[in-house]
């Protein structure tokens, strides 16, 4: 075959690949209302799975316990009212308490939370297991929903927090990224209007500090100095206020734990496919660990760039705090399957502004993305290898740049 005709015969299959990921026109209203009901009834049906696992004694089939993580908080949670948080972080004596509390022999449910996190635990111990991990889940959820209804009303729609599949994988592991999301929402929505309050909002995300270390930066560059101040003061009121709750002992045992949070992330400890960084990535693909880091340090140079150049063009702070999100995700080494609920803010800040006022090339593609990151990220990643999720989220970011970069002039709007 001639290469002109060979050319020609190959340019229409990739021109249709390229509208289709251009205009999503799959992503039509009557279409979008069918894939969340679906994944609606996915969550349903996990959650009866859960339910039954529970009536049954409690145990999944993995012979962990159900919401497995919260395992972690709830023994923590218990060794403080008892007056030893300092062992929670002395990984013997915690697996310990947890063999102890739970009554089976579990595997270690590591505890790698500043004492900040201990004051949120310390009441989770005054439950029984399963009303504890309830009361959780319910009143984080909640936050989660509230913040995000407030942040993007037409986003955050019952049915569409109801198919949301990082709700399920919160729920599965009892984990406390519905907190975290919840926390970086309100902060988002409220920057414009009352900055301490924001700032406070991103303070308090400091129990997890890999998700709020890019906060004062944002703060710092885009010269927000109220919420800049209310920021350090939260979080240096709750240090205070865990070292006097706890004693100066716990914050010294935290920090001798710290090398073993790097060695669980270096080792493998944590299988690499539910690690969605960039160094997890390479490690799935079989990469060492010098050149995961090499990649890692690589992506996060990279994103920092885009990040300050974003922020010093953008001038929503929506917006802004939408590309903080993104960028948070991608500087991190240690971000897990459930942490990608962090996507939801720039997902629904994006989805607010493309459902009022048009979206742009690419836009819905990226989105629904990260929209079902959670769902795939965790088994194509176990199972054929396949890191999608630093991808996905660069793209998401890259979309968010976009229009910090071009907010006279957009390009055409495509109807949602």
């Amino acid at each position: 075959m001639r290469p002109d005709i060979a050319l020609d015969a190959a340019r229409p299959p990739l021109l249709g690949l390229r509208r289709f990921l251009r205009e999503a026109e799959w992503a039509n209203p009557a279409r979008l209302g069918v894939y969340l009901k679906l994944l609606a009834l996915a969550n349903l049906a996990g959650l009866l799975v859960l339910a039954f696992y529970i009536w049954s004694g409690g145990v999944d089939p993995r012979g962990e316990p159900v919401g497995s993580d919260f395992v972690s908080f709830w023994s923590a949670g218990k060794m403080a009212l008892a007056h030893r948080a300092a062992e929670v972080y002395v990984p013997q004596s915690h697996l310990a308490a947890e063999r102890a509390y739970f009554g089976a022999p579990l595997g270690w449910y590591a505890f790698f939370y500043p004492p900040i996190f201990l004051l949120a635990c310390l009441p989770l111990g005054l439950a029984p297991y399963f009303v504890a991990l309830a009361l959780w889940l319910a009143s984080t959820f909640a936050a989660f929903a509230a913040a995000l209804r407030a942040l993007a009303p037409r986003f955050a729609q019952p049915l569409t927090l109801a198919a949301a599949p990082v709700v399920f994988s919160v729920i599965g592991h009892g984990q406390n990224a519905f907190l975290s999301a919840a926390l970086f929402a309100a902060g988002t929505r409220l920057m414009e209007r009352q900055p301490a309050l924001a700032g406070a909002m991103f303070g308090l995300l400091g129990f997890k500090p890999q998700l709020a270390l890019l906060a004062p930066l944002a703060l710092l560059v885009t010269g927000r100095w109220r919420a800049l101040a209310a920021f350090a003061a939260t979080v240096a009121a709750l240090a205070g206020l865990s070292a006097w709750v706890f004693g100066l002992d716990a914050w010294t045992a935290f920090l001798a734990e710290t090398p073993m949070a790097q060695a669980t992330l270096e080792r493998g400890l944590v299988d690499p496919a539910k690690m969605q960084s960039v160094f997890a990535a390479v490690r799935t693909l079989g990469g060492g660990v010098a050149l995961a880091y090499a990649a890692q340090a690589a992506a996060a140079v990279a994103a920092l760039g885009a990040l300050i150049v974003g922020l010093r063009r953008e001038r929503d702070a929506r917006r802004q705090f939408a590309l903080v999100a993104v960028v948070t995700c991608l500087t991190t080494p240690f971000l897990l399957d459930y942490d990608l609920a962090l996507l939801i803010v720039p997902v629904a800040v994006l989805a607010e502004e493309g459902l009022a006022t048009g979206f742009r090339a690419y836009e819905k593609t990226a989105l629904g993305a990260a929209f079902v990151l959670p769902a795939v990220a965790r088994p194509l990643a176990e199972t054929l290898h396949l890191p999608l999720s630093p991808l996905v989220i660069a793209a998401l970011g890259l979309v968010l740049l976009r229009r910090a970069m071009a907010p006279i002039c957009p390009r055409a709007a495509i109807a949602a």
